[in-house]
């Protein structure tokens, strides 16, 4: 599950009518994280805890298809990466080289199909045995770890 905060009015004003979508925490400003709010945690090492993936890690047998639901109000991505690392958004990587796997953003093929849109789904399936590292490539310091048995 993706998890954001984003505050409908802070983050439309920046980023276009209707971009965040957050309906129920638009009037619960002191759960809601701000577009300002949001840039100054990252920057400053310590990114928003309520947006994440929940939970950080997984156990599936091989050949469980994967299913990511977007419940916040922002879109994400569900990249997978070789190692955590920063995102296609400078300004929230905290000062972490962006992983190669993001570094395209939504130009790259690749990282586009890991979109997802709010209140949609994206399905993982085909993965090896062994551990995967799935990250945003938009909020970097959203990731969890796959273990495929």
């Amino acid at each position: 599950m993706a998890l954001d905060e984003c505050d409908p009015t802070t983050f439309n004003a920046v980023l276009g009518p209707d971009f965040c979508k957050n309906v129920a925490l638009a009037f619960v400003l002191p759960f809601a994280t701000t577009f300002d709010h949001l840039f100054a945690e990252a920057a400053a090492g310590a990114p928003d805890p309520g947006w994440d993936f929940e939970p950080d890690s997984v156990t599936i047998r091989k050949g469980t298809p994967l299913i990511v639901v977007n419940q916040g109000g922002e879109p994400h991505t569900f990249t997978e990466v070789a190692k955590f690392g920063g995102g296609f958004v400078p300004p929230l990587n905290g000062g972490q080289a962006t992983a190669p796997e993001c570094a395209g953003g939504f130009k790259d093929v690749t990282v586009a199909r890991t979109r997802i849109l709010q209140g949609s789904q994206l399905q993982v399936t085909g993965l090896s045995k062994g551990e995967h590292l799935f990250e945003c490539c938009i909020h970097p310091w959203m990731r969890v770890t796959v273990d495929v048995k």
